[in-house]
């Protein structure tokens, strides 16, 4: 697929300065580009780069100006990264673009669907399945009974929806996500044993909500577990049951949250954090990868470490923690001397 300068720049809105017949078919950093590329210029410690760059087109913010001749055509925009990525989205709007329904794929006779879906084939869609405008189900998907799934979002082949789950609008659920598996209740018994507890309660994702490749969302024991608007979930994250995570948080990689923790809004969590269960993280907080939240957490904190404590004290503590031989020698030599003066 090729676009002219002329056609990206209607696109982005932006101001062709070279030639706006040239074509690009594929996307490079400004490092590595090539005849037929497109790249952009956001950072400005790349710069050097444009002079080299033998990409065709070269996306730049508007006050970009160079000082020495180059070759690219520049497509000038008010942010030039906000620019390419939004480029990124509508080159990916147009290459996932499918609708219809390949076979072999099993749709209940009771399922409400509208002409613009796709669905992949081997999908299974149970029964009362409602599905919004332009909703794509990739192949080897299972949408369990009763599920809602809202206009545009996209099922990605292999991800499992389990029943009574509701999904809203514009959602993204990659390959092998699992959302409404049974939370991990049980009760123990006299004889030493385990009893399951039912886990009659649903998942609720709401708008805007990126779940990643391998991660699960348990369903409630009783009511929901609700991933509210604009969350974005990393790859291989376990979310248990009757959890809360407030909007346009970020989670990344290989994080758990147990069960009926809430989570506020706009947090960043990173990579390999454990939060225990039951507990209330407020609004803005940050934490540091690896860390263990094991208490309730008030808004704006930042913390590191397991358990974790401030972030500010965390760093000022490993000074000490990383010397701590050094300083055991030293109270060592001070005892000898004490005691060979006594």
């Amino acid at each position: 697929m090729k676009f002219t300068a002329e056609q990206i720049a209607g696109i982005l809105e932006g101001t062709v300065v070279g030639d706006p017949n040239i074509e690009v078919f594929k996307l490079s950093k400004i490092e590595e580009g090539t005849q037929g590329s497109l790249t952009f210029l956001s950072n400005l410690k790349y710069t050097p780069y444009i002079y080299k760059t033998e990409a065709s087109i070269t996306i730049v913010n508007a006050d970009f100006e160079p000082d020495k001749p180059i070759s690219t055509t520049l497509i000038k925009v008010e942010d030039a990264y906000e620019g390419f990525t939004k480029l990124l989205e509508y080159y990916d709007r147009i290459k996932s673009f499918k609708t219809g329904i390949e076979q072999p794929s099993y749709i209940s006779q009771t399922v409400k669907v509208s002409e613009s879906i796709y669905v992949g084939a081997f999908a299974y869609i149970g029964e009362n399945v409602i599905l919004g405008e332009n909703v794509k189900i990739y192949p080897h998907s299972f949408i369990g009974d009763n599920v809602t799934i809202g206009d545009n979002s996209t099922i990605y082949p292999g991800a499992k929806i389990y029943s009574d789950c509701i999904i809203g609008q514009n959602c993204v659920i990659n390959s092998g996500a699992i959302i409404g598996a049974d939370g991990f209740g049980f009760a123990p018994t006299k004889d030493g044993g385990y009893t399951k507890i039912p886990q009659t309660g649903n998942v609720i994702l709401e708008d805007y909500v990126d779940v990643g490749a391998g991660t699960t969302i348990d369903r409630a024991t009783m009511g929901s577990t609700i991933i509210r608007t604009g969350v974005k979930l990393d790859n291989q994250i376990q979310i248990a049951h009757n959890v809360e995570i407030g909007k346009n948080t970020v989670i990344a990689a290989q994080s758990g949250v147990a069960g009926s923790t809430k989570i506020g809004e706009h947090c960043l969590i990173g990579g390999q954090v454990g939060v225990a269960g039951h507990l209330v993280i407020g609004d803005n907080v940050k934490v540091q990868a690896q860390s263990g939240i094991g208490r309730n957490v008030k808004n704006n904190e930042v913390l590191q470490g397991s358990p974790s404590f401030g972030y500010t004290d965390w760093n000022k503590s490993y000074v000490y923690f990383k010397n701590l031989p050094k300083l055991a020698k030293t109270i060592n030599e001070l005892e000898k001397k004490v005691d060979g003066n006594n």
